[in-house]
């Protein structure tokens, strides 16, 4: 796991789209499982996201990583998982959105790869959901869990524009939250009422199989 981890971080560090597909393809070939690459790559998704933070590289590098993710995973990884998982027993059916204003959702797709993974059935509402469409979108799907990324300080308040939206609809005894994204933390979780929080794609699948544990 070691060597497919450096194998990853190291294409996914010269921020060249080929250079990732090529390291996704020899990987397979090399045998290691679909799931296993997905968190290599979220784990240098990760990484790259701190060096940002600290300055050590640009917007530009963190929007070229995330599109060589993004095109990776459904190119390559998505449709191995899917038809491996065609006759699986779900374990419950999770909503997945990011919030009005936000047009970030790399984060957001790995997270909905790595659910589906798991044995969750997945709606991904994509990316800029107003407050409402999350709405219908529980009154329709009626999930188990509905899941909020947020990738700006300034589209964070949205996510607590729509638990209360889902309050106001008498919906939010219904359905289990979960938030996240960069400037998500978990006493933001805490504050706006969410029933969990993840940092990564890793974490959020152990939040939500913790919530269906609790729910059943």
């Amino acid at each position: 796991m070691l060597e497919l981890s450096g194998k990853i971080r190291d294409a996914m560090l010269t921020f060249e789209q080929e250079k990732v597909m090529e390291a996704v393809e020899s990987s397979l070939k090399e045998g290691y499982d679909p799931l296993e690459i997905i968190r290599a790559i979220s784990s240098a998704l990760k990484e790259i996201g701190d060096k940002f933070s600290k300055g050590e590289l640009f917007l530009m590098h963190l929007v070229i990583a995330g599109e060589a993710a993004k095109n990776a995973i459904s190119e390559y990884l998505e449709p191995l998982l899917k038809k491996e998982k065609t006759d699986r027993k779900t374990i419950g059916r999770v909503v997945l959105g990011t919030v009005e204003g936000d047009i970030h959702d790399i984060g957001k797709n790995i997270v909905a790869s790595m659910l589906f993974s798991a044995g969750f059935d997945v709606i991904d509402l994509g990316k800029d959901v107003p407050v409402e469409e999350f709405v219908r979108a529980v009154k329709k799907y009626n999930p188990d869990i509905l899941g909020m990324s947020a990738l700006l300080t300034t589209t964070r308040p949205m996510q607590k524009e729509v638990i209360e939206a889902l309050k106001e609809n008498n919906l939010r005894e219904k359905v289990k939250v979960i938030v996240g994204g960069a400037p998500v933390t978990a006493e933001w979780a805490k504050e706006i009422g969410a029933d969990g929080y993840a940092e990564d794609a890793i974490e959020a699948v152990k939040v939500a199989k913790k919530l269906m544990e609790e729910k059943n």
